[in-house]
């Protein structure tokens, strides 16, 4: 969950609205991300599971290479994986706050959406030590029994949709409910609410639906978490909300709770899905790893590893600030520029190993970036683990004789999205 996290729309919701708010100067009515230049969209392309290969051209020949976004300061692309790891574990140096943007192409501060992605220490450190005791392993072994139902719940829904022999949409079947319910469960919000979720959360990654879109549902899932958290103050429950507020009280504002919900909510439902989805996909085409997850225990914390890094599903990580003048890998960066770093491409990098561009779960390599790096890293990145390791084997063992209704060729992947994901994944469940 990322960054996974967490990397959320929010970047190209961002530089889309400094790209927009300048060309709408000269009259153009220019409301969607597509009208961002090539190379500032490249970072967010696929061919299919793959990041394009202009991604890994740009890595070898330039690991930071400048963006040509015409506002004043300069933008950096960060390809490397020992690269981004060097701007990602610089907190003293790079800012993420969310002050950076307000004044410039129409951010205002009312727009800030909160939680820990757009904020620098102190303030991190203290909402991030109100998150962390949540999601240590102690307190995630309380979701172990209900993730297990959950996974079981939906190969049963599974089963009965297809036991005529219809196709079955792994996506929707499968892959989106899992992590909503978890999620819910979480939080201790309504599942009646899941519909809502999954709507606010997809729509703050389309970048075809523009800036304004992407900011109005993040608004939205602010809205409805206030609206939890009144209800959570009056009656705490027993999730992460209730929790924290029996032991913090009112040394947490509204607004920070519902600002580490709605983190919590993009960090960990959409990125899961797509993980669940393309993960399923991977297997799916090749009978032999198929077959490996099918048959061993041993082989499944290996695989969810190896497709973490291969599908790095959130593609790029939030924009960096430079605090002062800094070099990185050979690079002058100045105070006040850009810094956008690609976790796909990163991990797709030749210097952690050979055939990085394959997946290959008997590799040994060094951690890769899926859940970021630094303080910034996913707070949430054990949930996700947890779900990825429950859902995949359960998946392959239910269904040993499934297989894919469409050609990977005509499959609808998403064009332009911060999480890279995949819109349907027709199967048939017997063969």
């Amino acid at each position: 969950m990322s960054v996974m996290t967490t990397l959320r729309s929010r970047i190209i919701a961002w530089a889309g609205r400094m790209y927009l708010a300048r060309t709408q100067k000269k009259g153009f009515d220019l409301s969607r991300m597509s009208f961002l230049p090539e190379s500032v969209l490249m970072p967010l392309r696929r061919e299919g599971l793959d990041p394009v290969g202009d991604l890994a051209a740009v890595r070898e020949q330039e690991p930071i290479s400048k963006l040509p976004v015409p506002i004043a300061a300069n933008v950096w692309l960060v390809t490397g994986y020992d690269e981004v790891k060097a701007v990602l574990g610089k907190a003293n140096a790079f800012s993420s706050d969310f002050t950076n943007l307000v004044g410039k192409a129409g951010a205002g501060a009312e727009q800030n959406p909160g939680g820990l992605g757009f904020a620098d220490p102190p303030v991190h450190t203290r909402l991030r030590r109100l998150l962390t005791p949540e999601f240590t392993m102690r307190r995630l072994g309380r979701l172990t029994p209900r993730i297990h139902e959950i996974v079981e719940e939906r190969l049963d829904a599974m089963e009965e949709a297809g036991k005529n022999g219809d196709p079955v949409d792994i996506v929707h079947s499968f892959a989106l409910p899992i992590p909503s319910l978890v999620i819910c469960e979480l939080l201790g919000v309504p599942y009646e609410d899941r519909d809502d979720f999954e709507r606010l959360s997809a729509a703050r990654f389309d970048l075809f639906s523009g800036a304004n879109a992407s900011f109005g549902a993040i608004s939205e899932s602010l809205s409805y978490f206030r609206d939890i958290v009144k209800k959570q103050r009056e009656n705490p429950g027993d999730g992460l909300l209730g929790m924290i507020v029996k032991e913090h009280g009112d040394s947490v504002s509204d607004e920070e709770l519902a600002g580490l919900a709605d983190g919590v909510l993009t960090g960990g439902f959409e990125t899961t899905a797509s993980m669940l989805a393309l993960g399923a996909l991977v297997l799916l085409q090749d009978p032999k790893h198929f077959a490996a997850l099918h048959d061993g225990d041993e082989v499944v914390d290996r695989y969810v590893e190896e497709l973490l890094r291969y599908l790095t599903v959130v593609q790029v990580a939030f924009p960096r600030f430079a605090r002062e003048d800094l070099e990185i890998g050979g690079v002058q960066i100045a105070a006040g520029d850009v810094v956008l770093c690609s976790l796909s491409g990163a991990d797709r990098d030749g210097k952690l190993g050979p055939d990085m561009e394959q997946f290959d779960p008997s590799r040994n390599v060094p951690s890769h970036l899926a859940f970021g790096y630094g303080i910034h890293r996913c707070v949430g990145a054990e949930l996700a683990r947890m779900e990825l390791r429950a859902a995949y084997p359960a998946l392959v063992r239910r269904f040993p004789h499934m297989r894919l209704v469409a050609k990977p060729e005509d499959l609808a992947f998403r064009k332009l999205s911060i999480v890279y994901g995949i819109e349907s994944l027709p199967v048939r469940l017997d063969g």
